[in-house]
């Protein structure tokens, strides 16, 4: 039995770990590889939004696989997807939004460094809390609040020095709407998560990971389908070719890039689903958390950007407005482990013998 036990916390710990690299890689370079294709000769935004979601035959594969393994164990009556109506309604809903996210976050690569979009992308956590009080009915703590304000300043010092971090050749005004459109899209993705996480409650059943990833390929579908529509109207479809023949990089590496585009930021949707389910919420907003300054450093090494004072100043305040809301979460987490444990201790005392 210990050895049992032993194999399956470890088989647990390895698909963490790997979860945790497929996050790593989708949240680092999908932003890196948008403003790629948009330094060298890449000017269609609906094209760039669309790639954030069309890579979900990737998780359709996975579920496929998936599938065939709960098979040999539940038998032939296994279902092909466990999602209800009533969740696919909700999700396809949920990804209407999503897709409209993803238009509004292309905006940043095309017109702002990845340093800059990065960080201004950090208020999306004061979004999420803010959303999640008024949604689910998350409580705000004094940790959460803290950490909704420092997050705002950080973004905000950003647009003190508009001028000194635009791009050579981009006008003030392309600079502001890339600025405001990536804000936005902060706030589309916070009132996505708290939406999210409704489904998941209205569902009254055990979130498997199955379940995490099937609601996240439909919230994919029609983010794509959305932004489908956005590329018929925009005529993005018949630009593609011709785009391609004049990229600096060659019209071979601009479809690697495309490519690559979408496969890149599909492994961000299957590291949070398998991070999710095998660790924590926690543990992946902590992994993001992480990740965001590494991608701001990852876009001045690469692409050489420029890192003024303030774009230091706003990292190190959403850095603090990370530590402080996940502080507060960890203190809640305990405090609330306290509270279970009283009740059985109590139970087992006064217990008759």
């Amino acid at each position: 039995m210990d050895n049992h036990q032993s194999s399956s916390s470890t088989r647990r710990k390895l698909t963490l770990g790997l979860n945790c690299i497929t996050l790593g890689i989708g949240y680092c370079g999908g932003p890196l590889i948008s403003r790629l294709y948009f330094l060298h000769g890449g000017q269609r935004i609906w094209l760039s939004s669309w790639l954030a979601c069309i890579g979900w035959p990737i998780s359709f594969i996975v579920l496929i696989v998936g599938y065939f393994f709960r098979r040999k164990i539940q038998g032939s009556d296994t279902n092909l997807f466990i999602v209800t109506r009533q969740e696919f309604t909700s999700s396809a809903a949920l990804g209407i939004l999503v897709g409209l996210a993803g238009y509004l976050y292309a905006w940043g690569p095309a017109k702002l460094p990845v340093s800059t979009s990065t960080i201004i992308y950090v208020a999306q956590l004061g979004f999420t809390v803010v959303f999640a009080f008024l949604i689910v009915k998350q409580k705000l703590t004094a940790y959460s609040t803290n950490a909704v304000v420092l997050l705002m300043v950080g973004a905000g010092t950003l647009a003190l020095r508009a001028d000194s971090d635009r791009p050579s050749g981009e006008a003030t005004k392309q600079y502001v709407l890339g600025f405001v459109m990536t804000l936005l899209a902060a706030a589309s993705t916070g009132l996505a998560l708290p939406l999210l996480e409704l489904i998941y409650i209205k569902a009254k059943k055990t979130v498997t990971y199955t379940m995490v990833l099937e609601i996240q390929m439909i919230l994919n579908i029609f983010g794509s389908a959305f932004c489908t529509v956005g590329m018929i109207v925009n005529k993005d479809f018949q630009a593609i070719s011709r785009e391609a023949s004049q990229f600096e990089l060659g019209e071979a590496k601009y479809y690697l890039v495309l490519v690559w585009s979408a496969i890149i930021w599909q492994f961000s949707t299957l590291g949070i689903a398998g991070v999710v389910q095998y660790g924590s919420s926690l543990l992946c907003g902590i992994l993001i958390a992480f990740l965001l300054p590494l991608t701001e450093l990852l876009g001045v090494l690469l692409y050489h950007e420029t890192f003024q004072v303030t774009k230091g100043l706003a990292i190190f305040l959403s850095l603090w407005g990370f530590v402080s809301y996940f502080y507060g979460e960890m203190k809640q987490s305990q405090k609330k482990k306290e509270e279970d444990t009283i009740p059985q201790t109590e139970m087992v005392q006064t217990s008759p013998v």
